[in-house]
């Protein structure tokens, strides 16, 4: 990145707060239900690649979504920026698909792999250039951060 740090508002948090659940209830509902006709209309072997996939799916959107909520209990004043920096509360590891199982996926299963994979590229990206946005605060607590500061 350019060195500037994005600003995490409690705003674009949420945002992805409800993509990352969204995402993970379709997942679900396909790998759990719709996907069982797909997945037994394949290749045995590549039946086992599409079961890898749907992990690595599941995988990535709970790193999503701890990381994400790690962000709201900083912006919640609940953990500070340094405790969220903490390697265990980064952005967990995410294994690469299988480019090569890909190609022989039905389409509604890619389009999961797909949409999980560029959410975890997005969520790495501000990951990496980022910081929570700790001014937005409430009048009262303003008021009384410059009283305190004032005595």
């Amino acid at each position: 990145m350019d060195g500037t740090r994005t600003a995490l508002t409690p705003k674009l948090i949420d945002s992805l707060y409800v993509e990352a659940m969204l995402l993970a209830d379709e997942a679900r509902a396909y790998f759990d239900k719709h996907g069982r006709d797909d997945r037994m209309a394949l290749d045995p072997l590549v039946r086992v690649g599409f079961s890898c996939e749907s992990l690595k799916v599941t995988t990535r959107l709970m790193h999503i979504i701890a990381w994400i909520l790690t962000q709201r209990a900083v912006a919640a004043g609940e953990l500070t920026e340094a405790q969220a920096r903490k390697p265990e509360r980064q952005l967990g590891e995410a294994v690469e698909t299988d480019e090569e199982v890909l190609e022989k996926l039905p389409e509604s299963a890619l389009e999961l792999i797909r949409a999980s994979r560029d959410l975890y590229e997005r969520v790495r990206r501000l990951e990496e250039g980022s910081s929570i946005d700790e001014h937005p605060q409430s009048p009262a607590r303003s008021l009384l951060s410059r009283l305190q500061r004032s005595l």
